[in-house]
């Protein structure tokens, strides 16, 4: 059993990573496991959002220290590896994602020393660690930015990033029509000491994350080093933030009319990336090879996103079609069956996820109208029946687990936190909200912290009665990991029952998919001799496959058929 919260921890003091072996990995469930060098292509891999997993300095927001104290919690749950959000010096104008120093850790986190710390810990629990890096820009407190505002118009400081001067007469109006990620246009004027107008720079997000240029050597040298600093740390994989928007016609030209042709968007899947990521590879590669490289690359175009995914670039991507897809057996299948052959050209592992820091929570998504997933879509108001969207997201989860490939699952996710939509408006910090005028409610609803303990805020994530950085709703006693842990049919068991197995059958993770003959409503396929997996979207009991028992179920069947929106784990042999 791991550290519960209001438990106390009674590890063993912390193990340096330079003291451990390279050879062996404790496994969560006991016991050596020799490294594989191909770890991640069925791992489980959970996302830490420091700021809001758990505060051990009891100032409302999370820290790496709180971390440390529950990877017990998380080497129970049954994961991999933790994914964490940048914790990295930040003005915290997106996040943590507009980055200061890649080199330290920001002093509300802890610092360097507490990430070896938790890098090293973890890896002697069986957990290794993969950390965000932001390469389209950094922040505008970075050392780089702030001598290139200081140095002027035309001074070699600027070349590290997009300075423009404007258009108009004076220029008084952008370079460009490029506009914001989040709203807005993607240009910023500056204004000298003496308050003239001055350049404008570049910012696909908000102002206080510029672009860096890409086709200057001191930023290509930089990023490599950064890898470097992180994998002599013992960092075991790099998630790569917008992974696809790095590279930039320098001819900075307006959008055109349609859709461009491929690789010819002025800022979007530029063939130059290729050779960018290329490099990294051979740096990741360079440190034996169990490392690993992981794109946020949001593209339609398949053909296009498994080109980073051959084998001397990245290793694995994030799965955007699936996560953002509605609850519906076509659409489900075909995202399944795409994502499969795709990858299978490569011979990349697929992944699944149903949701991350930037999306709208699954019992909340699934309990709507539209269960897809769009940025443009999030508005206020929204109705949801929470109690559908509690069913479909564990028979969502039991049908993402089972899948081949790696399985990322969001903090919360596995307790069944809803979205909380109602924080109070001069409470919300999302640049989406500002920047939309309002009307988009923003991503801090999936980002308030998780609950550990007890029945009023904060729940166990730090002081008693301390204010959290976001505020936690009144009603969320129920979701505790503690309220859960000894309930056989809470989400929490459901997840932790689903990883064992995750684990234990040889036949889950990474192999082959055999769809199974079902219902057109109803999604079934067989993971090696003993597994069918079979996950009913319709609105009536579906029939099942031959079985000789249950292995899981998401809700208890009825009269031998499977429940609308249920996934089972059929056990084929005796």
């Amino acid at each position: 059993m791991g550290t519960a919260a209001g438990d106390v921890d009674e590890r063993a003091p912390p193990v340096r990573f330079e003291e451990l072996t390279r050879q062996t990995v404790p496994s969560p469930g006991g016991g050596d496991a020799a490294v594989s060098a191909d770890w991640w292509r069925g791992a489980t891999i959970y996302q830490v959002y420091p700021r809001s997993f758990a505060d051990a300095d009891g100032d409302g927001s999370g820290d790496l220290a709180g971390v440390r104290s529950r990877l017990g919690y998380l080497a129970d749950l049954g994961v991999d590896a933790i994914w964490l959000t940048p914790w990295y010096p930040s003005p915290m104008a997106d996040g943590g994602y507009d980055v200061a120093d890649y080199r330290a850790i920001d002093p509300a986190f802890g610092d360097l020393a507490e990430a070896e710390g938790l890098i090293a810990d973890a890896f002697a629990m069986g957990i290794r660690t993969i950390i965000d890096v932001v390469p389209n820009h950094v922040s505008s407190e970075h050392a780089w930015f702030r001598a290139a505002v200081a140095a002027g118009p035309g001074s070699p400081e600027r070349d590290r990033f997009w300075f423009r001067d404007g258009r108009g007469p004076r220029g008084e109006q952008p370079p460009n029509g490029w506009t914001s990620n989040f709203g807005g246009g993607a240009w910023t004027r500056l204004t000298s000491p003496e308050g003239t107008p001055e350049q404008w720079y570049l910012h696909l997000f908000a102002p206080g994350q510029p672009d860096l240029n890409w086709d200057h050597p001191d930023v290509r040298r930089e990023y490599q080093d950064i890898l470097r600093f992180w994998f002599d740390r013992g960092v075991a994989g790099i998630r790569i933030d917008s992974a696809a928007l790095l590279a930039k016609d320098p001819r900075l030209p307006d959008l055109p009319d349609g859709t461009p042709d491929a690789g010819a968007h002025p800022y979007v899947d530029r063939d130059e990336l290729q050779d960018i990521y290329r490099g990294w590879r051979r740096i990741g590669d360079s440190y034996g090879g169990d490392r690993v490289l992981i794109g946020e690359i949001w593209l339609a175009d398949v053909d296009r996103f498994v080109r980073y995914l051959r084998p001397d670039i990245l290793h694995s991507a994030f799965n955007f079609d699936f996560m953002t897809a509605p609850w519906d057996a076509r659409r489900l299948r075909r995202s399944i069956e795409s994502t499969i052959s795709a990858h299978a050209v490569v011979g990349a592992p697929p992944t699944w996820v149903l949701s991350n820091h930037d999306v709208t929570r699954p019992v909340t998504r699934y309990g709507r109208t539209d269960t897809a997933f769009a940025f443009d879509t999030k508005r206020f108001g929204t109705p949801t029946d929470l109690g559908l969207g509690t069913r479909r997201a564990r028979a969502a989860a039991l049908l993402a687990m089972a899948l081949p490939g790696a399985y990322y699952l969001y903090q919360g996710d596995e307790l069944g936190l809803p979205e909380v939509e109602e924080l109070p408006l001069e409470r919300l910090q999302d640049p989406m909200y500002a920047r939309s005028g309002g009307v988009d409610p923003g991503r801090d609803g999936c980002r308030v912290p998780i609950p550990w303990s007890g029945d009023i805020p904060p729940y166990g994530f730090g002081a008693a009665g301390g204010r959290t950085w976001l505020p936690q709703p009144d009603d969320w006693g129920r979701y505790t990991v503690n309220a859960q842990l000894n309930d056989p049919d809470s989400m929490l068991s459901l997840h932790r029952d689903a990883l064992r197995l995750r684990r234990d059958l040889p036949d889950l993770g990474d192999g082959a998919l055999e769809w199974v003959r079902s219902e057109p409503e109803v999604i079934a396929f067989r993971r090696g001799p003993d597994l069918v997996c079979v996950t009913n979207l319709g609105t009536s009991p579906a029939h099942l496959p031959r079985h000789t028992g249950v292995w899981v179920t998401s809700r208890p069947m009825e009269g031998g058929r499977l429940p609308p929106d249920t996934t089972a784990w059929l056990r084929l042999r005796h």
